[in-house]
């Protein structure tokens, strides 16, 4: 599997990437990628998710060097997605694999129709964050990432910058937190019950990982507008992809 693996790793950089400029952990090219190479969806998602956190853990460390992240804020965000990917990490197993993967079309389908430009917001003082707001933002990150193997970024980027007016270069900086926090209790759950597979995500979240901090480190050259487009058409492609994988499943098992 391994060897099957390495004509992908280019992907994996661009999973990085993504990761550092967007606030997302790589699970929307990792999930896919493990599918096609012949995991099944509960491994696929479980070691996704595995290989999320060395991923996000370069972008958090390029983050923390700029000192880009207000503390309080990053605490409230970390504290609600341990708790959500704690509290979700076994739900996944009652569930059939076409039953996440519909989900997860049905998740990226609503985002894409909602996130909207942030040009009318006015910048949030970081010191007035609703920290309520940023624990709950926290655990649906978790849930996305415990339940489906999603580091919860496209989730997160959205709520924070609709509901909560918090400027998107900042919103990405906490999802990114964030995913490294939920993705780690998480994949912890998966390891322990044999659904996530060591080598395969430490090679993708290593390579990835290089990738995601040389982006997070300019994110402020991407403006407003190109990051809300963006997040867009990475949506609106996912929800496509998952609701045709989640079909072909559902047809092709027994009764």
């Amino acid at each position: 599997m391994l060897w099957s693996l390495l004509p992908y790793l280019p992907l994996g950089l661009l999973a990085g990437l993504l990761s550092g400029v967007l606030g997302i952990g790589g699970g929307l090219v990792f999930s896919p990628l493990l599918l096609l190479a012949g995991l099944d969806p509960h491994q696929a998602l479980a070691t996704s998710t595995l290989a999320i956190v060395p991923t996000t853990l370069g972008g958090t460390w390029a983050h923390l060097s700029n000192r880009s992240l207000p503390w309080r804020g990053g605490l409230a965000i970390v504290l609600g997605a341990g708790l959500g990917a704690g509290l979700f990490s076994q739900v996944g197993l009652v569930l059939h694999g076409w039953m996440l993967l519909a989900m997860q079309a049905l998740m990226y389908g609503g985002l894409a129709l909602s996130f909207r430009p942030p040009s009318a917001q006015a910048a949030t003082d970081t010191a007035s964050l609703k920290l309520a707001g940023l624990t709950a933002t926290g655990m649906v990150a978790g849930m996305a990432t415990g339940l489906l193997g999603l580091g919860g970024g496209l989730v997160m980027v959205p709520l924070m910058v609709q509901l909560m007016k918090v400027p998107i270069h900042l919103a990405i900086r906490f999802s990114t937190l964030a995913v490294l926090t939920s993705a780690s209790v998480a994949s912890t759950t998966f390891l322990l019950d044999g659904r996530a597979l060591l080598p395969i995500g430490m090679l993708l979240g290593g390579t990835a990982a290089v990738a995601a901090r040389w982006s997070a480190a300019r994110l402020d050259r991407v403006s407003d507008g190109q990051l809300t487009w963006l997040l867009r058409a990475l949506t609106l492609i996912l929800a496509l992809d998952s609701g045709r994988r989640a079909l072909a499943l559902l047809m092709s098992s027994p009764g």
